[in-house]
């Protein structure tokens, strides 16, 4: 089986578009997302709607559950908060409807699948050496795949050992070798590793391999429309770093 693993689309439409249109240039069986579809992008409507109709499987992310009602506004920063009230006056009911039904977590053969991290499904971000043995002495399969801090990562642990670091374009594993995986496919809609083009990961469990992909996409369309709705700058202008 193939999949395609995307993550923290952000309501950034154009990035999203760009990366289904790489994923379908050789389609895979099954399409999985992690989760954030809404919040700091101007295009949660569209977002939601491309999600619903692809993706075989979904999770719920922060940013969801707090364009929800589930999560204290007051827990994000300035300008998440700022674009999660706006996106709960323009969300329309049945997108609403549909993310209201996922979950953080979920579990499929050979894989887990978090939002956050296994330790917190919601908000803990796996960004250091404790943060990473915590995620993989709380799971079991062979594949934990987790989204949220928007960098592509790719982990490995063999023999109580750590391996692995952020994870660039082309970046290929060998899901059958070095033990256990824990892999970030990295960010749709606002990557935060130094490349602003829009990241996925390519999964193909027959060959037993992984593959971190980019694409570029009309980055100044996205802040346009960032800017048209009167949203807060400095989430337009880090679109162009990729931080």
């Amino acid at each position: 089986m193939r999949v395609a693993v995307i993550s923290d689309i952000h309501a950034n439409l154009h990035g999203l578009e760009a990366v289904l249109e790489a994923v379908d240039a050789d389609p895979p069986d099954e399409l999985w997302c992690l989760g954030d579809l809404v919040g700091y992008g101007p295009r949660p409507n569209e977002a939601v709607e491309i999600v619903r109709e692809r993706a075989h499987l979904c999770l719920v992310g922060n940013h969801d559950l707090g364009v929800l009602g589930r999560l204290d506004l007051d827990e994000f920063s300035p300008d998440a908060a700022t674009v999660a009230r706006w996106t709960q006056t323009v969300l329309l009911d049945e997108n609403r409807a549909y993310l209201e039904r996922l979950e953080p977590q979920a579990k499929l053969d050979p894989a887990e699948l978090f939002h956050a991290s296994p330790r917190d499904p919601v908000w803990e971000y796996v960004v250091s050496e404790e943060t990473a043995l915590a995620a993989f002495e709380l799971t079991v399969s062979p594949l934990v795949l987790i989204g949220h801090s928007h960098v592509a990562l790719s982990i490995s642990l063999a023999n109580g050992v750590l391996n692995g670091t952020v994870a660039p374009e082309g970046t290929e594993v060998a899901l059958d070798e070095a033990g256990r995986w824990l892999l970030n496919p990295g960010s749709v809609g606002q990557p935060r590793d130094g490349d602003p083009q829009a990241a996925w990961l390519e999964l193909d469990f027959d060959a037993g391999s992984a593959r971190f992909r980019r694409v570029s996409y009309d980055i100044e369309r996205t802040q346009s429309e960032l800017r048209e709705r009167d949203l807060p700058e400095a989430l337009a202008e880090r679109l162009s770093h990729g931080v």
